[in-house]
């Protein structure tokens, strides 16, 4: 298996891979999909992405910002592999991949969210030396504005 990793730094790389983001997202239109990442890119945005043969194994997004409390960071943002594709060092490629990058951008620190009931990236954010801080609290206001 030879894999490459690729930085996706264009809308246009991103949403070619829409399908793997179908995996965390499996409703997600294409317009839905275009229109947030023309938000998202201009904000330091982008993706990293594994392939194998042209195929995306696996992906996740990324971008730095500047926080009071930890200085300049670098958070991890839709992280998914293929689930046909997993417990095969994907995930690990890209953690470690975005380490490097948060070095390289002089961060503090790499931050991510999981959703409290996804117990399966816990064990692997674990696995990898990430641990809770605190919780990260939402207020829904419109909830057809959302992906999930």
């Amino acid at each position: 298996m030879t894999l490459q990793i690729k930085e996706l730094t264009t809308i246009e790389e991103m949403v070619a891979q829409i399908s793997i983001i179908r995996f965390l997202y499996p409703n997600i239109s294409l317009e839905k999909y275009q229109s947030f990442l023309s938000e998202m890119v201009p904000h330091n945005y982008t993706q990293i992405a594994i392939f194998e043969d042209e195929i995306c194994l696996g992906l996740t997004g990324c971008w730095s910002a500047t926080k009071l409390w930890t200085g300049k960071y670098l958070e991890i943002d839709n992280f998914v592999v293929n689930p046909d594709h997993r417990s095969k060092g994907i995930g690990k490629l890209l953690t470690d991949y975005i380490e490097k990058k948060a070095i390289e951008l002089n961060c503090s620190s790499i931050v991510l969210d999981a959703f409290t009931g996804n117990f399966g990236a816990h064990r692997f954010y674990y696995n990898q030396g990430y641990a809770p801080k605190g919780f990260h609290f939402v207020k829904i206001l419109d909830e057809k504005k959302m992906t999930v």
